[in-house]
This record gives structure tokens, sequence and C-alpha cells, in this order.
């Protein structure tokens, strides 16, 4: 799709799943089960859909999904079902290999959200998949990453950045900063204290990722807020904020972890929020 002068594409990554309880916080089950149902581990469905967007200069992926590192036990835990290779998707969805991303933006560095960042080559080593780009994260991220707390510490998995940092290619942002013209990083405490969210403005349309504040349109109603959150509060007064806007002006939210519809625009119907697939 088009989004003014920028070429807009959902890259899809893999599904996995996640523990429901985790994902609704103090939502009770017998509420959240109506609109995830859970397979018989309790787990819901989760996607990893990354957003390409091609400018007149720039060839930018924002998020890089769950990768393609996880030993079978790991994968099995997480309910992995990868059909296909991210390069794979990339190319069927853009056109494009991985050689030919110049700029890779990871909103936080949970494995989630860059697990992509790095594959392993024939020898095993863990290399970027990205050869030619820039890899862009908040500094404040960085410096969690690299020292995070007990409760987050599984989130973080270093290689995924660690060949990043042997490369050269890992450039550190601070908390708001453009990827290019009309792209916009800001950081939003709330999941945790230095994630980042998207705003791309062009041709008068905005396209925004709330990316963990409100990781899938079922976390659309205020008090629906992930167990995982280090500072739910915060998160709740992020949605109260940002909620409103994307309905006032129409804006295509896109949700990183939906399964079913990653980009949506927001209506409101009986006083609820909901969102329509694009």
């Amino acid at each position: 799709m088009l989004l003014g002068d920028y070429r807009i594409e959902i890259v899809p990554d893999t599904e996995f799943r996640l523990d429901g309880g985790a994902m609704f916080g103090v939502v009770p089950r017998v509420l959240w089960e109506r609109v995830c149902p859970p397979d018989e581990q309790n787990r819901i469905r989760m996607a990893s859909d990354c957003l390409f967007v091609e400018t007149a200069s720039e060839k930018i992926l924002i998020e890089t999904g769950m990768g393609e590192k996880w030993s079978e036990k790991l994968a099995s835990i997480y309910g992995i079902r990868r059909e296909r290779t991210f390069a794979e998707s990339l190319f069927e969805r853009t056109g494009y290999r991985p050689a030919d991303i110049s700029i890779v933006v990871n909103t936080h560095l949970h494995f989630d959200h860059c697990g992509g960042n790095t594959v392993k080559n024939e020898t095993g080593e863990i290399v970027p998949q990205f050869p030619n780009a820039r890899y862009f994260v908040s500094e404040n991220e960085f410096k969690h990453a690299e020292n995070p707390y007990e409760r987050d510490r599984a989130s973080y998995i270093s290689g995924n950045w660690d060949a990043l940092k042997n490369s050269g290619q890992l450039e550190l942002k601070p908390g708001v900063y453009a990827v290019a013209p009309g792209i916009t990083m800001t950081e939003m405490r709330g999941h945790n204290g230095s994630m980042q969210t998207v705003k791309i403005e062009s041709g008068g349309e905005i396209l925004y990722s709330f990316s963990d504040l409100i990781p899938t349109t079922a976390h659309l109603p205020l008090p629906w807020i992930m167990g995982y959150d280090l500072f739910p509060l915060e998160t709740l007064e992020n949605k109260k904020k940002l909620l409103p806007q994307a309905l006032q002006e129409n804006w295509i939210c896109w949700f990183y972890h939906d399964a079913d519809a990653p980009l949506c625009r927001l209506a409101e119907i009986d006083g609820k929020l909901k969102a329509n697939k694009i």
C-alpha cells in the first residue's frame, strides 16, 4: 500500500504463542478467552508482523520478529510455527532481499521484536541478517538490555545484537529521533522504561505503531494491559492519551502482535473502540 510518498508493506515473520494470563494481566480469563481462545497450555496466538517502508532513498525495516536461532525445545515452549524464513517472506512481500535493506529499526530489544536482527551462517556463527543496513536502537533501551532487571531478564538475548556491535552496524539513538523525513521514534514508558513507538506521516496520512503498549486489537480496552508491563499505570495513561487521538485523526494503526489484523483503523461503536482491518 502507499502512504503518501512511501510504500508500506507488512512482512510477517512467524506465529508463536504466549501465556494468555500474562498477556492480559489482571483481566480474568473468562473475559479474554472470548476474543483470544487459548490452547491446552493456556497460550494464545501471537504474530510478529514487521513493517517495511520504502522511501525515495531508503529501504527501512521496523522490527525483525522472533528470528530463526531457536532450539527445538524453546521453539516448542513458544509454539513457534515457522512456515518460511524471514528472507523468503521479505522477498515475497517486497521484492527485496536482506542485503537490500538500508536501515533496521527496533522499538525495543525484547527477543520477539529483534530476533531476526541476526542469523546463523553456514558454520553456525551468528551474523547480521541485513549485511548492508544501519541498525537503530534507543541508547536507553540498549543500556537496559545489557543490564536488565531480574523481572525482564528472560526477554533479552544478547545474540540478537552482539554481532551488530562487532560489525559496527549498531547506532544508538536518543529517546526521540527521526529515522527518515516523517518517520519519528518516541520513547514511551509503560511496557518498559525505554520502548519506542513509531509514527509515520506522509501525504496527509498517519500510520502509528503503539508497539507493546497495545500489542493486539484485543488490548484496546483501557484496563486490558499485559502482565509483562513494568509500568502498567503508565501504559494506562498513554493509552488514554493516544487512543482518542488515533480515533479522531483516523490513524492507520499497526498492531505488531495481532495474528489476524496487523493494520486497522479505529471506530467507536456504542462507546467502545473497535478495530476495522485494512
